[in-house]
């Protein structure tokens, strides 16, 4: 990776297709009502951009970008896609593609002995959670196991914070409870793994304070600004990513619910100071990814 060349690292989008398998019952339900919510028509079956699609569409805007699946089977019924998959195709991208992987906290040992793996052997840098697809708490014990192999392997922790797309205007929100991403249950995972990097994901909404917060007071974590469009920002989230977070905040777009043009053009318009903006569009992302 040529990071001169490089303009932007996005911290966050999705490789939703190809999956190593065909779409489950319900896929195409739940990509439907993720599209009506970010109103994007990606969603559409044969629409979603496959990993190598999306690596020519980065390149081509000369933006780099960590990309990642979720493990969510124990609670959708949807198989993962392969983290090993993901990450073959980040390594014949490896000029803009950054692999992260997804392995749900609940497979315990034999998750955590998977994250060593694909550290050691496939060159992962980091591992999305998603508390409420994946039904749990952060800080609940029975994830201890996986979080002690990321930190010991030097790895990143992201996860999800605040309400999500996910079976949004579905009936039952698709079975989503929203109370397990309040981003104040990952201040317990900051103090038991204060040497871990951990990233709140997206403004955390309707917990903002919270996540600014912990974000604030645990010198170990930082925030992600995807997911939403930052015309969208609360003016608090604002202030703070202009002024004591402006090291801890990452420019991340969501792709391919939000693509990267649609965000740097609303980014561009926000009053950040001229000496901030290359810190949270590239420099703060390369320095916690050790770039």
């Amino acid at each position: 990776m040529n990071l001169d060349d490089i303009i932007a690292i996005d911290f966050h989008i999705h490789a939703e297709e190809p999956c190593n398998c065909h779409r489950d019952d319900g896929y195409n339900e739940f990509q439907a009502g993720m599209a009506a919510y970010f109103k994007n028509p990606a969603g559409v079956d044969g629409m979603l951009p496959t990993v190598p699609q999306t690596a020519a569409y980065y390149r081509e805007r000369r933006i780099a970008a960590v990309i990642f699946g979720v493990d969510a089977e124990r609670e959708t019924g949807f198989y993962r896609h392969s983290n090993e998959d993901i990450a073959r195709h980040a390594a014949e991208n490896s000029d803009i593609l950054i692999p992260f992987a997804s392995i749900d906290p609940a497979k315990g040992r034999v998750g955590a002995r998977e994250a060593r793996r694909l550290v050691r052997d496939f060159g992962v840098k980091g591992f999305k959670f998603h508390p409420t697809m994946q039904g749990f708490f952060p800080n609940d014990r029975m994830a201890y196991p996986l979080y002690e192999a990321i930190a010991e392997e030097g790895a990143i922790a992201l996860f999800h914070t605040g309400q999500t797309g996910v079976g949004s205007g579905m009936r039952g929100g698709m079975g989503m409870r929203l109370k397990y991403s309040n981003p104040i249950h990952i201040d317990d995972v900051a103090v038991d793994f204060p040497d871990m990097t951990i990233v709140l994901a997206h403004p955390s909404f309707p917990w903002t304070e919270e996540g600014l917060a912990v974000a604030q007071h645990k010198p170990n974590v930082h925030i992600d600004m995807s997911g939403w469009s930052p015309k969208y920002f609360p003016p608090l989230f604002v202030q703070y990513a202009n002024t004591i977070l402006k090291h801890k905040m990452l420019f991340g777009s969501d792709w391919p619910a939000i693509t990267p043009d649609r965000w740097l053009k609303d980014f561009a318009a926000l009053p950040i100071r001229d000496e901030v903006r290359p810190l949270i569009l590239k420099e703060n992302a390369k320095r916690i990814l050790k770039l």
